[in-house]
């Protein structure tokens, strides 16, 4: 099911918008102000976050470059402000998508489908083929891991999870994104299979493994490669 997170303090918008989505098998979180809706994104991992820019305790711009700092969910402003130079604010900040207020319901779900399709489309942000630090390096096209001159083996998961982190260095990886794509698992009580795997890579991959220099984790979110 894919979850949407609705970021708005009209409640009768988001009655409206909360019926629904949920007609068309949506799940939906409601957030009714800025602080409650990244603490919310980060609780629940939404799919697509829609958001008004004209929040009571911050300005919907400030959310959107908090949930930039660790995810690349869509979201999709929704608000009245029609000055361009406010557009272009909230898609420099990272929106994927302006819809003005008044919006037909229609519109809206046209564009919710296509913000979910291009996630779903979308390849993986792979910069290089030869990723080379100073303690391995990794062959992206051979598939292969050197370390101290020796080839490393990984497991058929800890490559796929490997690769996913390296071909998106310093990008927070939620938990959820990684237990979809490697094991095909969305459930939150699954993160043990991402503890004992990264655990793993590290043994074989960091020059300390208890403290990592390239596979970092993010508490309660994801994990990260620094190169």
């Amino acid at each position: 099911m894919t979850r949407v997170l609705v970021v708005e303090d009209d409640p009768q918008l988001v009655r409206a918008l909360i019926i629904n989505l949920q007609a068309r098998r949506y799940g939906v979180d409601a957030a009714p102000d800025g602080a409650t809706a990244l603490r919310l994104a980060a609780a629940r991992q939404p799919d697509v976050v829609m958001l008004d820019l004209g929040l009571p305790d911050m300005d919907g711009v400030e959310v959107i470059k908090g949930l930039r700092g660790w995810t690349r969910v869509p979201i999709l402003v929704l608000s009245a402000r029609q000055a361009s130079e406010e557009k272009v604010a909230a898609l420099d900040a990272g929106a994927d998508d302006y819809i003005t207020k008044p919006f037909s319901m229609d519109e809206l779900l046209a564009r919710l489908r296509a913000a979910v399709r291009r996630t779903e489309e979308a390849p993986l942000a792979t910069g290089t083929t030869l990723v080379e630090t100073a303690d391995f390096s990794i062959d992206l096209l051979a598939r292969k891991v050197r370390k101290d001159s020796r080839d490393v083996r990984l497991t058929p998961t800890e490559w796929h999870l490997l690769e996913i982190l390296i071909t998106n260095p310093g990008r927070l990886i939620t938990q959820k994104h990684l237990l979809q794509e490697v094991w095909g698992v969305t459930q939150g009580n699954k993160t043990n299979y991402l503890r004992v795997y990264m655990a793993q890579l590290r043994r074989k991959l960091e020059a300390d493994p208890a403290h990592p220099r390239y596979l970092i984790t993010e508490p309660g979110m994801g994990y990260r490669y620094e190169g």
